[in-house]
């Protein structure tokens, strides 16, 4: 298991766009692919569980993946929070 803390940059937050190409990235790999915010852990490759934790910009969050692919995983997952998910 990996993980790693990072802060949301998209000024909107994780809304419908940016959550829908997250959460498909991260259907492409194996592991489990967990966001940790305010307490509660939220399914990464589930845009439905990504839009109801109501991250918003400028929110801390922690991704953990857990599974074969896990150091990759979480590689991409965090290049793509501190770019701002294309936005």
């Amino acid at each position: 298991m990996v993980s790693k803390k990072v802060t949301l940059v998209n000024a909107q937050g994780f809304h419908m766009r940016p959550a829908s190409v997250f959460a498909t990235a991260m259907g492409k790999y194996s592991s489990n692919v967990t966001i940790k915010f305010n307490g509660n852990d939220y399914n990464a490759k589930s845009l439905l569980n990504i839009i109801a934790a109501c991250i918003k910009c400028g929110s801390e969050i922690e991704l953990v993946c857990d599974g074969p692919d896990e150091n990759e995983a979480l590689a991409e997952a965090v290049q793509m929070i501190e770019s701002g998910l294309g936005e």
